[in-house]
């Protein structure tokens, strides 16, 4: 059954009033330098300065803040390579409720350090010995916490969707918008945003060929899953969509694309040196995608930077290789 856009969209819509005031509202980049590389009007959304560093505090705020107050009382419980630990940690501390965190230990130290500063109880797992879903449940179940998973979830992809929302108010509309994909929450809340706005606008998934499960459960309309990928981009180490976005990205995103690691990390590189701004790889895959040839050239398209929560030992190595794109220049 197709999802109801017209629901869907309402669901953004509100989270958008409650988000209006708490998270940032964040500033969109040109570069009339990629304009012409690339031969594309570009905007890029630069969520890696959103509250958290990254895109999910507006999923995890909007979820968070429509318990009542009984689940509350109860706590939450989520599990995280990172960037959603580190929202769900915030926005529980802003509203005064008690979080649990079950990540990776090969999580970024980044965002292990952020996560536990803000108050949360982190409980880290070895990812090749047991799931992180399997951890919560058995926590959730013992002590009666709320759950709050980090992408499928209507609450969670209504508030990712506000980027997007936000996004096309601040460009005045787009033909193209590249979206990284991990577990679909913020491709599939961007796609409704769109989709609600323009059936001309094309969204674009984007995620790394190694962990292609997305791209493949798009292209075949059975879900696929991938464990625990070897990519730079932690972020997208999902194992697959959910059962929720798989059938949005299936009915509102137009493709998607799969790149290298290569052109994820001179992605992360070029955002430095033109646009000053530092992105972690999961952010980074719509310009890598670009930097690949994915993205037909002309028209106004949309980059959604999701997020800026790199380790600085992989922001280092990623800056001293300069590859084919060389030094920054005037």
């Amino acid at each position: 059954m197709t999802p109801d856009l017209a629901a869907w969209s309402n669901r953004v819509e509100d989270a958008a009033r409650r988000l209006a005031g708490i998270a940032h509202r964040t500033p969109v980049f040109t570069s009339r330098t990629l304009n012409a590389r690339f031969g594309c009007e570009l905007f890029f959304k630069a969520e890696n300065l959103q509250r958290t560093g990254a895109f999910k505090f507006r999923g995890a705020y909007n979820a968070v803040s429509r318990l009542t107050a009984e689940e509350r009382t109860r706590g939450v419980i989520t599990f995280s390579s990172g960037n959603h630990a580190q929202a769900v940690a915030l926005v529980s501390r802003i509203l005064g409720v008690a979080a649990t965190v079950v990540m990776p230990d090969d999580a970024p130290r980044i965002k292990r350090r952020a996560t536990e500063g803000y108050g949360a109880r982190v409980i880290l797992y070895d990812p090749r010995e047991r799931s992180r879903e399997e951890i919560a449940r058995e926590i959730q179940a013992r002590e009666g916490s709320v759950l709050i998973p980090p992408f499928d979830h209507p609450d969670v992809i209504a508030g990712q969707g506000t980027a997007a929302l936000e996004f096309w108010e601040q460009t005045g509309g787009l033909d193209r918008l590249l979206v990284p994909c991990g577990g679909g929450g913020l491709l599939s809340g961007c796609a409704v945003a769109v989709r609600s706005r323009s059936a001309s606008c094309a969204v674009i998934g984007v995620e790394p060929a190694l962990a292609d499960d997305a791209t493949r459960s798009f292209r075949t309309g059975v879900l696929h899953t991938v464990h625990h990928p070897p990519t730079i981009a932690d972020g997208t180490r999902t194992p697959s969509l959910g059962r929720h976005t798989f059938p949005l990205v299936r009915a509102f995103v137009a493709d998607m694309a799969t790149v290298r690691e290569e052109s994820i990390a001179r992605a992360v590189r070029l955002l430095g040196e033109r646009l000053k701004l530092v992105v972690e790889p999961s952010g980074a895959l719509g310009l890598a995608a670009l930097l690949e040839g994915s993205v037909p050239p002309g028209g106004r398209v949309g980059v959604l930077l999701s997020g800026g929560n790199i380790d600085g030992a992989v922001l280092r190595q990623i800056l001293a290789d300069e590859g084919e794109d060389g030094p920054a220049q005037a």
